[in-house]
């Protein structure tokens, strides 16, 4: 006899293709089409029940994917904070351009989805629940980078990468915001621009040496004179041993 189990966990390919379909959506994707559904009827008129049947969902499925219509709309930055835990687990010669490489990824990832990054931030701007939860968000960027550059420089001072952390978040958004809210494309910065506002943000932060933490001792110039030595024979000095050691 057959195992009445082993059939039953077999998948139902009797079901119509787009039921099959809906029931594989992705998180990001059932978030997508809430998004559409508070700017059309308002965050408060939304139910559960309308996601789940505009999306083509039951709503088990949706409550497997989310808790409440509250976590639905940042869905996709829940993905992006896996990815870049995902990111620091590989190994980074410069942890403080490792923060500032996440935060860019971000970046691309909604410049390639700014259409509906659009819709959502309108929906948010009018939605108070929403902005608070935007604000929680925020703060979980923060703290994911703050414990990376605690996590891989011990000696860090906590404050200093805290400080780091929110200037780097702070820094993405002002981007971000700017980036949706634009009206002429000229105005639209890309990420190569903002990794420049983000070196920019590393260089006043990360403490001295730290962007050539990695490099040889043999690029390291070391040179003591006595106090009474003229600023001027230092430089000389200094130059001459520079010049013999790039030859």
């Amino acid at each position: 006899m057959s195992d009445p189990s082993a059939v039953s966990a077999r998948p139902d390919f009797t079901l119509p293709l787009a039921a099959r379909q809906a029931e594989a959506r992705s998180r990001v994707d059932v978030a997508d089409i809430a998004v559409r559904l508070f700017q059309a009827q308002g965050y408060e008129a939304t139910s559960t029940a309308q996601i789940a049947a505009a999306a083509g969902v039951s709503r088990s499925t949706f409550f497997r994917q989310f808790r409440s219509k509250d976590d639905v709309i940042f869905a996709d930055h829940d993905e992006l904070l896996e990815q870049i835990t995902d990111y620091f687990t590989a190994r980074h010669d410069d942890p403080w351009l490792a923060v500032c490489e996440a935060a860019t990824l971000v970046f691309a990832r909604f410049q390639e989805r700014l259409e509906i990054v659009r819709v959502r931030d309108l929906v948010v701007r009018q939605t108070s629940v929403l902005r608070d939860r935007e604000t929680v968000m925020v703060s979980r960027y923060e703290k994911t980078f703050a414990a990376y550059l605690r996590l891989q420089l011990p000696g860090v001072d906590p404050v200093l990468a805290i400080q780091f952390a929110a200037a780097v978040t702070a820094t993405h958004n002002y981007a971000l915001r700017r980036m949706i809210r634009a009206t002429k494309s000229t105005e639209l910065l890309d990420s190569a621009g903002l990794a420049a506002q983000l070196h920019a943000v590393r260089q006043r932060f990360a403490p001295t040496g730290a962007h050539r933490a990695s490099a040889p001792a043999s690029e390291l110039l070391v040179a003591v004179f006595p106090a009474s030595t003229l600023p001027a024979d230092v430089a000389r000095a200094i130059e001459n041993r520079h010049r013999s050691a790039a030859s």
